[in-house]
């Protein structure tokens, strides 16, 4: 006796969800259009929908399209730099929500510095791998137009990618030292892992305390994130080594429940870029 049939939804909901989290850059917004693309789905009429995946996944790129269109609109009043929501990519992470293949922070921050439809198309055509003509009709524009639009999604995407140090072994070396040093409030030691031309960013939203601009050099990083650490508010908070985004970063706990998250970029065998997530609405993706 033959079993059901897998519902194309539940089949493709890491596909949907990696696709609508990669565009938004927030799982919290990623998880909503989820939600609006089964509600979609549901009630649709299966007899017209010839090939399901085709459907949902152009059912998500829109909705997250129309998303990320207002989004920015509110993010130009956010308070302090605008991070992305940071997302646990080990296997203690749930099957629903992990996303193996995700792309790093430093990543996701260069796609911020794309315009919307910029961002959606280069994902689909660069990351996903669908055709000019197939981006086309999921956005339902002229394939010429959707060239020209890769095209300088592309070059733009290839300018201001970081070019940083992809050895595992080194990026786990320099993390535990990090970690040790800040545990034991070393500044020198901070400081010797930091790139001359080290930056900062931490994101609070306005609901925690967070720098409200980047910080840059050794000295202003080190004591800052050093003085973060040594405040009352923070006693108990401990840091663990942990896979996020695709990268190692450090996972920031107390009693057991995620207050933050770094991510940072690894070039030389120092720490360069460091990204901060603070911001308690902002950590969904680390539970």
């Amino acid at each position: 006796m033959s079993g059901v049939a897998p519902d194309p939804y539940d089949e493709h909901r890491r596909l949907l969800f990696s696709t609508a989290y990669r565009m938004l850059g927030s799982v919290a917004d990623a998880e909503d259009v989820l939600q609006d693309t089964w509600l979609a789905w549901h009630s649709a009429n299966r007899a017209e929908v010839r090939h399901p995946k085709a459907y949902l996944v152009r059912t998500v790129t829109n909705l997250a399209l129309n998303r990320l269109t207002s989004a920015r609109a509110t993010r130009e009043t956010y308070v302090g730099p605008w991070l992305p929501e940071p997302l646990l990519t080990t296997p203690d992470a749930g099957a629903e929500t992990e996303v193996a293949d995700t792309v790093n922070t430093a990543m996701m921050v260069v796609l911020e510095t794309l315009s919307p439809v910029e961002r959606v198309v280069f994902l689909l055509r660069e990351v996903f791998g669908y055709s000019h003509g197939e981006v086309a009709d999921i956005l339902d524009r002229p394939e010429p137009t959707v060239r020209q639009i890769a095209h300088r999604a592309r070059e733009h995407v290839q300018a201001r990618r970081p070019r940083f140090d992809t050895d595992p072994d080194r990026r786990a070396r320099i993390t535990d030292r990090f970690i040790a040093a800040c545990a034991g409030g070393d500044l020198n030691a901070v400081m010797e892992l930091l790139a001359p031309d080290v930056t900062a960013w931490s994101d609070g939203g306005g609901k925690v305390t967070a720098a409200l601009r980047p910080l840059h050099g050794p000295d202003h990083v080190a004591r800052w994130f050093l003085g973060v650490l040594a405040k009352p508010q923070s006693a108990g908070i401990a840091l663990e080594p942990t896979t996020i985004n695709g990268e190692l970063g450090v996972l920031f706990t107390l009693g057991g429940t995620p207050v933050g998250a770094l991510t940072y970029d690894v070039a030389d065998g120092l720490l360069q870029n460091l990204r901060l997530q603070v911001n308690p609405d902002k950590l969904t993706g680390l539970r």
